[in-house]
C-alpha cells in the first residue's frame, strides 16, 4: 500500500508541470495580451501611414528646385567661383 501511495505522489508531482503549461495559454495570459495589443497598434500605425501616404501622395511633385543651377555652365560661359 505505502508503494501506492509513493507512486501516486511521485505521479502528481510530476504531472503538476505539464498542467501548468496549459494555463498559460489561456486569453488572461498578461503575455497573450501584450502580444495581441502590440499587434493591433501596429496594424493601426500601418493604417494610418496608408492614410498619409495617400493624401500627400500628388503633392510632391508641384516645387522642383535645382541646388546646382549656379554650379553649372551654361552655353560655354565659365562657372562663378
Amino acid at each position: 500500500m505505502k508503494k501506492l501511495l509513493a507512486a501516486m505522489i511521485a505521479l502528481a508531482v510530476l504531472a503538476g508541470p505539464a498542467f501548468a503549461q496549459n494555463k498559460r495559454q489561456t486569453p488572461d495570459n498578461p503575455l497573450k495580451v501584450d502580444e495581441l495589443q502590440k499587434k493591433k497598434d501596429a496594424e493601426k500605425i500601418d493604417q494610418q501611414y496608408r492614410e498619409i501616404i495617400s493624401r500627400t501622395a500628388g503633392q510632391g511633385d508641384a516645387v522642383r528646385v535645382d541646388p546646382w543651377q549656379n554650379m553649372r555652365q551654361v552655353d560655354g560661359a565659365q562657372p562663378k567661383p
